[in-house]
């Protein structure tokens, strides 16, 4: 099973970057819905590009600035239509800072194919979508589409706002970045060009800047010592993010008894052994050191630890490894 590594996920983060001049759209129909009526020219004339509208929308300021890094601004302001598939801020707040800036070192390289992977030719609409439908990317691998309940994924990733228009085309939000099938390659070189785990799990965790939570948890349970021994540990971390997901008052109540119930829910995300994506099968399960199993679901390029995703994998520290997940698990009552 091939899993993204943060250097890749954070890469992903600049995919609009990327997208070089593309040919005819090669999108199926709809199986059950009519497409969206196009815009009048006049009501096109009287939009922004797609640059202009992730500028105006307040919440892609990584992806603009990726595009003014790799020189694609004129390339996203051109007549298109492009169809791009847009992470935002948030979906990269959990990845360790520096690894941008090595793999815009080579802007032209592995970088861009992973890039061209999140634009499909042509202009998409969320009415043109159906569930199992399969389109090319600017990359030449293709995405599938998930439609249920109401919900629509790409690969793994959850459409969070769909038919964003601009005069050239369409952005469709996403709250994680998504591969193609022959990132592995990449994946591995651009692991090689980053340096060797800076310290223990505790302070890669600390570098990182986005498990401030999750530290203040730990410490608070007495359980830093634990986590800066030997090891190895695999960590299956939670971000600010999810932490602040939970109801309101839910960590400070677990603050109050740091010994009870925080002491279980933390050792719930911790497993015994360094336990890399690449040992992980679908409906594999691991005891954690609080007792009880934990169970994973691979799917569709996807890996799930019981319901929480994971967004990023295989952080490596001197004494384990951290995988990042968007929820915080609890264990069995």
């Amino acid at each position: 099973m091939k899993f993204t590594t943060i250097a890749l996920l954070l890469v992903t983060a600049l995919l609009v970057a990327a997208c070089a001049p593309m040919p005819a759209a090669q999108v199926a129909p709809a199986a059950t819905e009519a497409p969206a009526e196009a815009p009048t020219e006049a009501a096109a004339e009287g939009m922004a590009d797609i640059v202009d509208t992730a500028v105006a929308a307040g919440g892609f300021t990584t992806l603009v600035a990726a595009v003014e890094a790799a020189g694609l601004v004129d390339t996203l302001k051109g007549e298109g239509p492009f169809t791009v598939f847009a992470p935002t801020d948030e979906a990269f707040a959990a990845l360790p800072a520096g690894t941008v800036e090595a793999l815009l070192a080579d802007p032209e390289g592995q970088l861009t194919q992973i890039l061209l992977y999140h634009v499909v030719p042509g202009k998409v609409m969320s009415t043109d979508l159906s569930d199992g439908m399969t389109a090319d990317t600017a990359q030449g691998s293709p995405v599938t589409f998930t439609v249920a309940d109401g919900k629509v994924m790409v690969n793994a990733a959850n459409v969070v706002a769909a038919d964003i228009e601009a005069s050239n085309g369409v952005i469709h939000v996403i709250d994680q970045v998504i591969l193609p099938p022959d990132a592995a390659a990449s994946e591995e070189s651009a692991a090689d060009s980053m340096a060797a785990p800076a310290g223990n799990i505790a302070e890669v965790a600390a570098a990182a800047g986005n498990f401030t939570t999750l530290l203040a948890a730990v410490e608070a349970a007495g359980l830093v010592d634990d986590l800066t021994g030997a090891g190895p540990f695999t960590v299956f971390a939670p971000t600010d993010e999810a932490f602040a997901a939970l109801p309101a008052g839910t960590i400070d109540t677990l603050l109050a008894d740091p010994e009870g119930a925080l002491r279980d829910i933390l050792l719930y995300h911790v497993v015994s052994g360094k336990v890399m994506s690449g040992d992980l099968s679908d409906g594999m399960t691991a005891d954690t050191l609080q007792g009880a199993p934990i169970t994973f679901t691979i799917a569709d390029g996807a890996v799930k630890v019981n319901d929480a995703n994971v967004v990023a994998a295989d952080v490596e520290a001197s004494n384990g490894v951290i995988h990042v997940i968007d929820a915080v698990i609890l264990p069995p009552q």
